[in-house]
């Protein structure tokens, strides 16, 4: 009758263990020197030789040349704890015997010596599932047993083992298999069984065992079934309902190019080809993961599930995003899964997250936001806005306004939308036809920051020195396009500092009936480039009252 892989080669000595180092360790030396505890819990993810190791423990303790750490495998006593018929061997489920009933049952088992080994052991499956009164009614046999007795609980939830069986026992916890170990072990039963098997094949049933030689193995075995003794990754895929990375390299395609429709036919494809659509998000995430240590590694890693082929792709992909990017890639991928496994419309909630991907990709760092606050000469040419605001043409509406009021109200103050300034007569010349470029273009704002500034040519390049608050609207492309217009190629060079020469501030003609000192705060009310920027915002605005917060 054929016996499945799993139980195949399954591990009768400790030598045969891997992944387990630290357990095997302890009991070896446990046994070698006569210190065996009479009560063990092991703990850890399923698959990971628990109750294996569980039974060979009862091997090494009750074979006829023991206690021993290589039990001969042939006497009687090895033999049947291996079929699971030794008399002395109890293997209980505590998920269909979690009761008190059946602990008292086992509480009047233990009185009695066994009836052929050294050692009476009792293999505890799933302990955790064992009710409070029940491990109540166990805790002083555990606590208290005969010399005979060893108790060993196993259990993937250690954190519901109540702390005063804990403590009464020694604790091993049991890791996940090593992806480099597990895909030899599969390697070498492929071997023994003749089945020809790539590493690229070996890697998929490896992933597909997240950890568990059990869960692996047991893929190996439907792989076989499916594709006779030759594995092809590609059926296995198909299969195991696994996506490769070809298949998720189509959205870091998508990132790259910024490519929002290709997403949406992304999730199309999903849904025409029947995938499920929550599993396909969780390997996007697993996958932006190892992503993201690929990039942060820097070359093959044991830290990616993965084979070298799979992992040199990885790299070349990560290499186009920075650790920040996959980072936000990442979380937005989790929140995504997290949002499907409620949703009731899990292809919406698939495509809005994948489109947040896009999105996210266009943020700038943050240390490249604060350099553009500087001014462009100090960092990289500035980065396409996100949005745009619609520009105007013609004088703005500040400078109407003014042109209005000095017209109505004879002043011996000069109202000047564009101040004049003590500066050389060339470089005056050259500002102004720079800002009268820049109004005929429709950028008021960058028109009003170069009248603020000293501009200067020499040697084929246009210099202007700006006060920071009028470096954001100092774009090199809107500077480039007024040179164009006024019949001049040259390079552009711009400089965050105090002009040698400032210019003076438009100021308002004084309005009837206000003292000195109100038409002085109005004037420099009305300088300050934030208020111009709300007056050309808003047209039809009025100024009611100038309060001194200073003072108040």
């Amino acid at each position: 009758m054929y016996q499945v892989i799993a139980r195949k080669y399954r591990p009768a000595k400790f030598d045969e263990l891997i992944s387990q180092e630290h357990v095997r360790t302890t009991l070896e030396n446990a046994i070698t020197q006569q210190r065996i505890a009479h009560g063990y819990i092991f703990s850890g993810q399923r698959g990971t030789g628990k109750t294996t190791v569980a039974r060979i423990v009862a091997r090494c303790l009750n074979c006829i040349n023991g206690p021993t750490i290589e039990p001969c495998g042939v006497c009687a006593s090895c033999k049947e704890i291996a079929g699971g018929s030794s008399p002395d061997v109890i293997e209980i489920d505590a998920a269909s015997n979690r009761g008190i009933n059946e602990m008292r049952e086992l509480r009047e088992n233990v009185r009695y010596r066994p009836a052929r080994d050294r050692y009476k052991v009792f293999i505890v499956d799933e302990a955790h599932q064992i009710t409070n009164e029940a491990f109540n009614a166990l805790l002083k046999t555990l606590e208290e047993p005969p010399e005979w007795v060893i108790f060993i609980l196993c259990t993937t939830e250690s954190h519901k083992i109540p702390t005063t069986i804990a403590s009464r026992c020694q604790q091993f916890s049991f890791r996940s298999v090593d992806f480099a170990e597990l895909v030899a072990r599969m390697k070498w039963i492929c071997e023994q069984e003749g089945i020809q098997a790539d590493d690229e094949s070996l890697a998929v049933l490896a992933q597909a065992g997240e950890g568990s030689v059990r869960d692996s193995l047991s893929a190996l075995d439907q792989a076989i079934a499916c594709c006779g003794n030759v594995l092809n990754a590609n059926e296995l895929r198909g299969l195991l309902g696994r996506f490769g990375i070809e298949a998720l390299a189509t959205v870091t395609e998508a990132l790259e190019a910024g490519d929002g429709n290709r997403m949406l036919a992304i999730v199309q494809e999903l849904e025409a080809n029947g995938q499920n659509l929550q599993h396909f998000c969780r390997e996007l995430a697993r996958y932006f993961r190892n992503l993201l240590v690929a990039r942060i590694s820097g070359g093959e890693t044991r830290l990616i599930g993965a084979s070298s082929g799979e992992q040199a792709r990885m790299r070349d992909i990560a290499a186009k995003f920075s650790e920040e990017d996959l980072t936000r890639f990442l979380q937005l991928t989790l929140d995504t899964f997290k949002d499907l496994q409620v949703s009731l419309q899990p292809r919406l909630h698939l495509e809005l997250g994948l489109l947040k991907l896009i999105h996210a990709s266009r943020l700038l760092p943050i240390e490249e936001a604060l350099a553009n606050l500087e001014g462009p000469a100090k960092s990289a040419p500035p980065p396409k806005p996100t949005a745009t605001l619609r520009e105007r043409s013609g004088p703005s509406p500040f400078q109407r306004d003014a042109e209005r009021k000095a017209q109505a109200t004879p002043s011996p103050v000069a109202v000047s939308t564009v101040p004049a300034a003590p500066a050389a007569s060339g470089s005056k010349d050259l500002r102004d036809a720079v800002a009268a470029a820049l109004v005929e273009l429709g950028m008021n704002y960058t028109a009003d920051a170069v009248q603020h500034s000293d501009v200067s040519e020499q040697g084929g390049e246009v210099a202007f020195v700006t006060p920071k608050r009028y470096s954001l609207a100092m774009s090199q492309a809107d500077l480039a396009k007024a040179l164009q217009t006024i019949g001049k190629a040259a390079r552009i060079k711009v400089t965050i500092g105090e002009p040698a020469s400032a210019p003076a501030s438009p100021v308002p003609a004084p309005s009837a009936g206000k003292s000195s000192k109100e038409e002085d705060a109005e004037a420099r009310a009305l300088a300050d480039p934030s208020v111009q920027r709300v007056r050309e915002l808003f047209p039809d605005a009025q100024i009611r009252a100038i309060r001194s917060l200073k003072t108040e």
